[in-house]
């Protein structure tokens, strides 16, 4: 009964439907249309089933061959669904989407689509359906998603400000009044920009500076210290990664550094120290404004504004074929140089007296300097920088015993000398060299590449070193 029923239904209508249907029915086309995550159902203007694939045997509840030359009005009548956005496509001539139920409760998001000839009028009508509980949990994971690549940008963003909290330019000496000048200008447009200075010069402080000025000021600043990650993650922590993309992977997943700081600036902090394989890479995002997580096949667009800065001399590094130069000269648009403390003496004045006035403020004294520290700061190098000035005069502020500091770089910077050592020649010097290293790493910010460097020591012997004193 059931065959005379779709023959009486065809019978009834024009001989464009059967011409249509043996054009869908092509196995080609079949093939494509069944391995489509999605229920794909297509009708006539009269409502006759002319197509359906493998997805709707679930919608439906029924063999897809079974379907062909169905009605949907009989399909409504048997039950199978509880209404039809195809037949509302039909009368509203235009795209129709809802919610559908089918006989066995579940729930799809089904939209309806008419197409039209060039005279207006509608020659089919194809529907994709998906059960809403996946397009559900589709739509919670990217919201999860979201909330995470936020919260990431809100704890780096606040780590970042409690790590540079007191922290500020000071440009009293006629060179960083230029720089400051140069950088308020570079800072509005969208320019990359290479910090280039001795260790301790300021290059994260400006990197700042230069972001609260742009007008991506209102979003993150995303500093990232390349000599501080594992090469091995380098590319898993700039680019993210999918869930299950390897062993010991977030079962969630991650979002990459360029998605973080997506519409933000991103500070790529020694630079220098990234590894030949992750340079390309980098110069890829750079030149595409491309990134694509690990195990991912989807490929996102970066918005990142990019300063990076570096304390060695990377032409000297191309040369070793350390440095790729396509990278360099794609960094170094717009290069700033930073200056030792050493050259800029009226910028050590006023950044010991800022210094002082904080530390008084945060411990309720009332310290000075004497006149004499004031010439010492002056005679001294400084080869740590503002970093080593800071740290010196937090130490006269806490060691002293007297309200007016005196300073003698001679004693002061190399503390160690003066201290009577006691028992054979080996264990002091073991204590020398302990004590000096440590010095080395406060200065490096606990930095072991950058401080094996300055102790002419190769790293895995400063680890070993570190690791025997820990036992």
């Amino acid at each position: 009964m059931a065959s005379e029923h779709k023959q009486q239904n065809f019978n009834q209508q024009d001989s464009y439907t059967c011409e249509l249907r043996k054009t869908l029915e092509q196995q080609f086309l079949q093939q494509i249309i069944d391995n489509s995550s999605d229920a794909i159902f297509v009708i006539d203007k009269y409502g006759n089933v002319l197509l359906s694939n493998s997805g709707t045997e679930k919608f439906m509840g029924c063999k897809a061959e079974e379907l062909i030359g169905e009605n949907v009005k009989e399909l409504l009548k048997r039950g199978i669904y509880d209404c039809s956005p195809s037949m509302k496509a039909i009368k509203k001539r235009s795209i129709v989407s809802g919610n559908v139920t089918n006989r066995l409760g579940i729930q799809f998001m089904v939209t309806s689509n008419p197409l039209l000839d060039e005279n207006g009028d509608i020659v089919m009508v194809i529907t994709n359906a998906r059960d809403k509980n996946l397009v559900d949990e589709y739509i919670a994971a990217l919201e999860k998603e979201r909330l995470t690549v936020n919260r990431y940008k809100n704890a780096v963003e606040y780590l970042s400000e409690v790590d540079l909290e007191n922290k500020e330019l000071v440009a009293e000496s006629q060179q960083m009044r230029q720089i400051m000048k140069i950088s308020n200008v570079i800072a509005k447009t969208d320019s990359t920009v290479m910090l280039i200075g001795e260790t301790g010069t300021g290059k994260e402080i400006m990197a700042r500076h230069i972001h609260r000025n742009s007008l991506r000021s209102k979003e993150p600043l995303i500093p990232v210290n390349c000599a501080a990650i594992p090469h091995e993650l380098l590319e898993s922590e700039f680019f993210g990664y999918v869930r299950g993309a390897f062993t010991g992977a977030n079962p969630q997943g991650k979002p990459g550094l360029f998605e973080i700081a997506d519409k933000g600036t991103l500070f790529l902090d020694e630079i220098a120290e990234l590894p030949l394989a992750m340079q390309a890479k980098l110069l890829r995002v750079l030149e595409s404004s491309e990134v694509q997580r690990l195990g991912d096949t989807t490929i996102y667009k970066s918005n990142v504004r990019f300063i990076a800065a570096t304390n060695r001399d990377l032409k000297i590094m191309m040369r070793q074929k350390l440095f790729r130069s396509d990278l360099y000269y794609r960094l170094n648009v717009i290069p700033i140089d930073l200056p030792p403390l050493k050259e800029r003496p009226e910028d050590i004045i006023a950044f010991a007296h800022k210094f002082l006035e904080e530390l008084n403020r945060k411990y309720n004294l009332k310290k000075r300097f004497s006149i004499q520290a004031t010439q010492a700061f002056l005679k001294y190098s400084w080869p740590g920088n503002v970093r080593e000035l800071r740290n010196v005069i937090e130490r006269l502020v806490i060691t002293s015993a007297n309200d007016t500091l005196n300073f003698d770089y001679d004693l002061e910077c190399f503390p160690e000398i003066n201290i009577a050592y006691q028992g054979t020649l080996k264990s002091v010097m073991k204590a020398v060299e302990e004590k000096y290293i440590n010095q080395v790493l406060e200065e490096c910010n606990g930095r072991v590449d950058e401080a094996a460097r300055r102790l002419g020591v190769h790293r895995s012997l400063l680890y070993r070193k570190r690791e025997v004193k820990s036992t």
